[in-house]
C-alpha cells in the first residue's frame, strides 16, 4: 500500500510541475523545473521496475536542461 501510495504522490508532483512550467513566465526556471520533471518521472520509472527507461530519462533529462539553459545565453529571458 505504501508504494501505490508514493506512486500516487509522484503523479500528483508531475501535474503539479507540469503546470507549474505552463503557466511560468521566467523562462530560466521554467527550464530548472523541468529537470525535477524529468527527476520525479525517473524515480516513478525505477518504482515500477523499468530502470532503463529511469537511466535514459535521467540522460535526457540532463542533456535537455543543459541545452536549454545554454540556448537561454543567446535568446530573452522573460516571455512577453
Amino acid at each position: 500500500m505504501d508504494i501505490l501510495l508514493i506512486e500516487a504522490v509522484l503523479l500528483l508532483f508531475l501535474i503539479a510541475i507540469t503546470i507549474v512550467i505552463i503557466l511560468d513566465k521566467d523562462l530560466l526556471s521554467s527550464s530548472i523545473i523541468y529537470c525535477a520533471f524529468s527527476f520525479c518521472a525517473m524515480v516513478l520509472y525505477i518504482m515500477v521496475g523499468a530502470p532503463d527507461v529511469a537511466f535514459t530519462e535521467a540522460v535526457i533529462g540532463v542533456i535537455s536542461t543543459t541545452y536549454f539553459v545554454v540556448s537561454l545565453r543567446t535568446t530573452d529571458r522573460w516571455c512577453k
